[in-house]
């Protein structure tokens, strides 16, 4: 079993997937790790929706794509997408639902799956047609779109990590 700080060291993201649904057991376990992510105060305000419905990720990938004026799949054809939402009345949102993001990456990746954090999140949910999307299914509150974190089987394996830049850490003693 490899150590923690292997599995953050080696995290990548993947931006190619199978065509194949990740396991109930794997996305329980990769959900239970953004669950505990640090938050403000210990709030916990954050809110994760899961969507492995084929025609909801399209919606989303077709709005996503939209507000970047492509065509392209934003998603690259992951089969879950874990979109992550926080309380807009909460001044630490971003930051919490960020550390909550960061959990769910580097919990697929010890355990073997792909993962990416994919933006627009915001911009998806404050449009009319994003909140649509939240009545529709059943999610209530002043919520606002942090990202979302795709999953699924990576066709490609991790590359290195590229050099880290100089002057990354500075000490005063």
């Amino acid at each position: 079993m490899r150590s923690t700080i292997d599995d953050l060291l080696s995290r990548r993201s993947s931006r190619r997937y199978m065509d194949k649904q990740i396991s109930d057991e794997e996305l329980m376990a990769v959900l239970e790790a953004g669950k505990y992510a640090p938050s403000a105060m210990n709030r916990q305000s954050s809110v994760m929706v899961v969507l492995q419905d084929k025609e909801d990720i399209e919606t989303l990938s077709k709005m996503n794509a939209s507000i970047m004026n492509t065509d392209s799949d934003p998603f690259y054809g992951a089969p879950t997408v874990v979109i992550v939402l926080g309380d807009r009345n909460n001044r630490n949102a971003v930051q919490d639902g960020s550390l909550v993001m960061g959990n769910l990456m580097n919990a697929a990746a010890a355990i073997g799956l792909g993962s990416c954090w994919i933006n627009r999140a915001y911009e998806e949910f404050e449009s009319e047609e994003g909140k649509a999307l939240l009545r529709k299914w059943g999610i209530c509150g002043d919520l606002i779109g942090i990202g979302h974190c795709i999953l699924g089987y990576a066709l490609d394996l991790p590359k290195p990590a590229a050099p880290r830049k100089k002057d990354w850490v500075y000490f005063v003693r």
